[in-house]
């Protein structure tokens, strides 16, 4: 499988995703909203930040279990509670202490941040969403 990303001329500069990813393959890998519950089920860390890295700690099972990884990602989708700009620094260290431990790209795969009012439990406050493509 071969992605081709980036961010044409024009675009807005200083990101921290592509803009813009081309797949060819024929298998798409779907990955469902992932919060920052661990495997043991023990509780979910209480700032952004570290929701963030366990969430995308769980994409990469996700994708990892369908035989892929961040390489093969063409599109990330995050839900986050309560946004705020001010919030991207928090969220970015979240990225930034997992990034290499998953083989998260840097830049990321195109990503889109959404602010919601409220996720599915109270104390979620990140839930991230990944497609992939792969041969």
């Amino acid at each position: 499988m071969s992605v081709k990303m980036f961010s044409p001329t024009g675009m807005l500069p200083n990101t921290p995703y592509h803009h813009v990813a081309v797949a060819t393959g024929t298998r798409q890998v779907h990955v469902a909203g992932q919060v920052a519950h661990t495997r043991d089920d023990s509780s979910i860390p209480p700032d952004l930040a570290g929701q963030v890295s366990q969430a995308l700690r769980n994409v990469a099972h996700g994708l990892a279990g369908a035989g892929a990884g961040f390489r093969d990602v063409v599109r990330l989708t995050v839900y986050v509670t309560d946004w705020h700009p001010d919030k991207i620094v928090d969220f970015m260290a979240g990225v930034e202490a997992v990034a290499e431990e998953i083989g998260l790209p840097v830049p990321m795969p195109p990503a889109s941040l959404i602010g919601v009012e409220i996720l599915f439990e109270p104390d979620v406050l990140v839930e991230i969403e990944a497609i992939a493509v792969l041969d």
